[in-house]
C-alpha cells in the first residue's frame, strides 16, 4: 500500500538494517559526582568506554518487578546501560532547569550521536524468555539539532549461535524537545538466542535521545472481549431522513457557505451496489440536492446523524453524484463522515463528465460518538455537486453469507461418480460407503518472514492450515541489495528451503515498487542510464538466481499508487519489466499488485482504473497473467467487493486476494470482516487464490488483525477462519446402487473413500479437479 490525500493504512514493516559498531556490554558503576555543563545538571558515573571494550556488570531485579529492564529509571547511575556508538551521561537537569525528569531524580542522555542509530542500550540475554509476549514501555524525548521532533525507536538486537543478526522493530513514535512522551510496543523473541540486546535510536545525527525510564515486562492476559450486541437491528433501513427530498431541503444543511437548491431529472433506481444489498426496491423520486457558490473543496449538502447509528453494525453508503459545468480535471466526490471532528471516508468517486455516477462505501463505529455528521464535498471550488438518494444502512451479514453458500455451491463444487469394476463389483451393491475430503486445493496461504519460521509454534500452525506462502520483505529489493553491490540472498533462501521442506507454494512479491518511499536511497540517487542499468541487473540477478522457484511475481508493486520507475525510465519501462520477467522465467504467473481496489475508498485504484492498467500493459506487449488484490480492508461490505470482482473478472484472468487482513479491537467483529472476505473470495468464480498477511500477534504489520496471539491462543477470527476452511471440506457416505454407483457433489481437492463389504474394508484416494462435467472415478475392486 502506500500514502494518499486520504488516510490509508500502510502494509509495509521494514526490520531496521544497521551497520556500524559492535554491541558492548554494561559499564561497571562508579560514584556519580554532579557538574555543570552548557546549563545541563549532569551527574557523571565514570569514564566513557567505546562500545565493544565495556565490562560486564552485575545487577539485580527489585524485588517484586518483573521489569527484565536493570536499573530502568537511573537510580543507580547509568549502571547496565551503555552507549550504542555515542556517549551516554546521567542528568538530573538540561536547558537551564527547563528539562527535568517526569520522576524520580534522573534521566539518561545519548550524546555526541553521528548516525541515527546511535543510542542507549542494555543487553538483556538470559533475562528475556523466548516464546513470550513482552510490553515495552518507554518514557522519552529529544534535545538539540534545532529539531521541534522525530522519530524515536525501541529496536530489539538478536544474535543467534550460528552468528546470524536480526534487528527487530519494537515500537516507534515522534518525540519532540518540548515534553515527554511515552514509547508503547510488544516483543516476541524465539529460537534459542545467544545474546540480546534492547536499545532506543531514530533521530538525525547532533539530536540527543533523552530515557527517562524504560519497562520490559510480561504482556499482561487481556480479558476476551464480549460479542458485541446488535439487537434490534434494522438491516437495509436507510438512516437519512428526507433522502428523497420530498420534504425540500429539510434536515439538510449547508456545509460551509454554499447553497442548496432541488433539482429534477436523477435516475430513478437504486445504484448498483446497493441494489444488491436490498434487493427489489420502489423508484427513487428523481429529485437531487443542487450545491451552488460553493467556495472550497469540502462544502457541499450536510446532515446529522448521531442518534441513528448503532455501534459495531457496518453500514454501508450508496448515492448517486455528478458535477455542473466549469471543471478543467477530473474531480473527486467524497461521502464523509465527521465523528468527533475526525474525518472517516463513506466511499468516493472519480467524475469527469456530466453524467450520475454511484458513489458506494462503507463504515462502522466501534466508540460512542457525541457528533456525527455526513456530508458530500470532494470538487474544487466553483464546481457544483448533485446529490441524489443517499443512502446509508447496516446491512444484513448473515443473509449474504446464506447467499453466498449457494453460489460457493456452483463455484467450487462438482458432481463426482464413484463407478465400481472389477471381479467383486457385482457383490457390492448396498454395501457402505463413506467420502471424506482430506484437503481443499483452493489457495489458502499466509505472509512469513525469516523471524517467523523460527517460532516453532507458528510454523506448526502455518503447515497445518494453509498452503502458499508470501514473503513479507525478504524477496524485495531493498531487502536484497539495501547498498548497491551487496547482496542478501540468505533470507529468502532460508525461507524457500523452508517452504520446499513443508510443501508450501510461493508467490514472489515483489520484484519493483512503483511508490518511491520503498525505494532504497542508492536506487533513489541514480540517474537515468544508470538506474536502468541497475534495474536490468536487479530482474536478471533475482530471477536468475530463484529460476523456477516461485509460481508468482508481483513485478512492479502498486503502480496505481506510484511512478517512480515510470517518471524516470519513461512509460514503457513498466511494460518492459514484466517482458523482461517472462524472458527469464517464463515458468512464473506475472501479476499485477495494488490496493483499494475492491472497498471503493480511493479513486486511484478504482476498479476501472485497474482494468485499463492492465488493458495498457498488455497493449505494450506486457504478458501479465494474474490480477492481484491485496485487501487491507476496513468494514468490508459483500455487494461492494463482488462488484469489484465482477469488473475485473471480465478481463478473464485470474484474481489473487494477495495480502488480506481485517483489523479490529474486538475480536468477533474481526472475525465478522474476516468471514465477509473470505466468503466473498471463495464464492466468486474469477478468485484462483487468496494470502493473508500474516495470522500471528507481532508478525503483522497492522495492528488487531491477528488471528493467533503472541503466545498461541487461536482468537474468534482464527476460529472462525478454521471453522470455513472445515465447511469447505466434503463429506458424503451411502450405499452403493444398482449400477454399482455412488454419487456426491463435492469440493474440488483430495478425497479418501472407505467402501466396507462382508470381507472387510477398502480405502482408494482420489482427486476431484475442476471441470464443467460430472467426474467419473473408477475404483477397480
Amino acid at each position: 500500500m502506500g500514502f494518499s490525500s486520504f488516510p490509508h493504512l500502510l502494509h509495509l514493516f521494514v526490520l531496521v538494517v544497521h551497520l556500524g559498531l559492535t554491541v558492548g556490554k554494561a559499564l561497571p558503576p562508579n560514584s556519580p559526582a554532579v557538574l555543570r555543563v552548557n546549563g545541563r545538571r549532569q551527574v557523571q558515573s565514570g569514564p566513557y568506554v567505546p562500545v565493544g571494550n565495556q565490562s560486564k556488570s552485575e545487577g539485580r531485579l527489585k524485588v517484586g518487578s518483573d521489569n527484565i529492564i536493570l536499573n530502568p529509571r537511573f537510580e543507580n547511575g547509568l549502571s547496565n546501560w551503555t552507549g550504542r556508538g555515542c556517549n551516554i551521561f546521567l542528568y538530573e537537569s538540561m536547558g537551564e532547569g527547563k528539562v527535568l525528569p517526569p520522576y524520580g531524580k534522573f534521566f539518561a542522555s545519548a550524546t555526541n550521536r553521528t548516525a541515527s542509530w546511535n543510542g542507549i542500550e542494555q543487553e538483556i540475554t538470559g533475562r528475556v524468555q523466548t516464546n513470550i509476549a513482552y510490553e515495552v514501555t518507554a518514557v522519552v524525548r529529544i534535545y538539540g539539532g534545532n529539531l521541534a521532533s522525530a522519530d524515536v525507536q525501541i529496536t530489539l538486537w538478536v544474535q543467534s549461535p550460528d552468528m546470524r543478526e536480526q534487528y527487530i522493530k519494537v515500537a516507534i513514535t515522534q518525540a519532540t524537545e518540548n515534553d515527554w512522551v511515552q514509547l508503547q510496543g510488544k516483543l516476541l523473541l524465539n529460537g534459542a538466542p545467544s545474546r540480546v540486546v534492547i536499545f532506543l535510536e531514530g533521530p538525525p545525527p547532533g539530536t540527543d535521545i533523552l530515557v527517562s525510564s524504560l519497562v520490559v515486562k510480561h504482556a499482561e492476559k487481556t480479558p476476551r472481549p464480549p460479542r458485541p450486541a446488535m439487537r434490534n437491528a434494522t438491516f437495509g433501513v436507510n438512516i437519512i431522513e428526507n433522502s428523497e427530498l420530498e420534504d425540500e431541503t429539510n434536515w439538510w444543511f449547508p456545509l460551509g457557505n454554499c447553497a442548496l437548491s432541488i433539482g429534477i431529472g436523477s435516475p430513478l433506481q437504486l445504484p448498483p451496489m446497493a441494489m444488491e444489498s436490498l434487493g427489489p426496491h420502489e423508484p427513487l423520486s428523481g429529485r437531487y440536492i443542487l450545491v451552488t457558490n460553493r467556495t472550497d473543496s469540502w462544502m457541499g449538502a450536510a446532515q446529522m446523524i448521531t442518534d441513528r447509528l448503532k455501534l459495531y453494525l457496518t453500514y454501508q453508503v450508496s448515492a448517486w453524484v455528478r458535477i455542473g459545468p466549469g471543471s478543467t480535471s477530473p474531480q473527486i466526490v467524497n461521502v464523509a463522515l465527521g465523528v468527533d471532528g475526525k474525518w472517516i471516508n463513506g466511499g468516493q468517486v472519480e467524475i469527469n463528465d456530466d453524467v450520475w455516477h454511484e458513489v458506494g462505501g462503507s463504515f462502522r463505529l466501534e466508540k460512542q460518538p457525541s457528533k456525527v455528521m455526513v456530508y458530500v464535498q470532494g470538487p474544487a471550488p466553483g464546481v457544483d455537486l448533485m446529490v441524489s438518494g443517499l443512502q446509508i444502512f447496516p446491512v444484513d451479514r448473515k443473509a449474504r453469507f446464506r447467499f453466498l453458500k449457494k453460489q460457493t455451491d456452483k463455484t467450487r463444487k462438482r458432481n463426482v461418480i464413484l463407478r465400481f469394476s472389477g471381479s467383486e463389483a457385482s457383490n457390492v451393491t448396498g454395501n457402505f460407503v463413506e467420502v471424506k475430503q482430506a484437503e481443499n486445493s483452493f489457495p489458502f496461504g499466509s505472509c512469513i518472514t525469516r523471524a517467523s519460521i523460527d517460532n516453532e509454534h507458528l510454523v506448526d500452525f502455518l503447515v497445518k492450515n494453509f498452503n502458499w506462502v508470501v514473503f513479507g520483505n525478504e524477496l524485495k529489493w531493498p531487502w536484497i541489495e539495501p547498498r548497491q553491490g551487496i547482496l542478501n540472498y540468505k533470507d529468502a533462501d532460508d525461507l524457500l528451503n523452508f517452504c520446499e521442506n513443508y510443501n508450501l507454494e510461493i508467490r514472489g512479491h515483489c520484484i519493483f515498487w512503483e511508490v518511491e518511499y520503498a525505494v532504497q536511497s542508492w536506487v533513489q540517487s541514480l540517474n537515468g542510464s544508470d538506474l536502468l542499468t541497475a534495474v536490468q541487473k536487479h530482474l536478471t540477478d533475482l530471477l536468475t538466481h530463484y529460476k523456477g522457484k516461485f509460481k508468482h511475481y508481483d513485478v512492479d508493486n502498486e503502480m496505481l499508487h506510484g511512478s517512480f520507475y515510470k517518471e524516470r525510465l519513461g512509460k514503457y519501462i513498466q511494460a518492459n519489466m514484466f517482458k523482461m520477467a517472462n524472458q527469464l522465467d517464463p515458468s512464473a504467473t506475472l501479476f499485477v499488485n495494488d490496493y483499494h481496489i475492491e472497498d471503493g475508498s480511493d479513486t486511484r485504484s478504482s476498479p476501472e482504473k485497474y482494468i485499463q492498467q492492465i488493458l495498457d500493459l498488455k497493449s505494450q506487449g506486457a504478458l501479465v497473467g494474474g490480477i492481484g488484490i491485496q485487501g487491507h480492508i476496513e468494514s468490508p461490505v459483500g455487494p461492494i467487493v463482488h462488484s469489484a470482482l465482477d469488473k475485473l473478472g471480465a478481463l478473464g484472468l485470474p484474481i489473487w486476494f494477495t495480502e488480506l487482513d481485517v483489523s479490529s479491537t474486538n475480536e468477533y467483529v474481526r472475525a465478522d470482516d474476516l468471514e465477509v472476505m473470505l466468503r466473498e473470495a471463495f464464492a466468486h468464480p474469477s478468485v484462483e487464490g487468496l494470502i493473508l498477511w500474516g495470522f500471528w500477534e507481532l508478525y503483522m504489520s497492522r495492528q488487531n488483525a491477528y488471528l493467533v496471539n503472541a503466545e498461541g491462543k487461536i482468537n474468534e477470527a482464527g476460529r472462525r477462519y478454521l471453522a470455513l476452511k472445515k465447511e469447505w471440506l466434503s463429506y458424503a457416505n451411502g450405499h452403493i446402487d444398482a449400477l454399482g454407483e455412488f454419487r456426491f457433489r463435492g469440493f474440488y481437492g483430495t478425497y479418501n473413500v472407505e467402501i466396507s463389504s462382508p470381507i472387510g474394508k477398502l480405502n482408494k484416494t482420489f482427486v476431484v479437479e475442476k471441470g464443467q462435467f460430472p467426474l467419473v472415478f473408477t475404483i477397480d475392486l
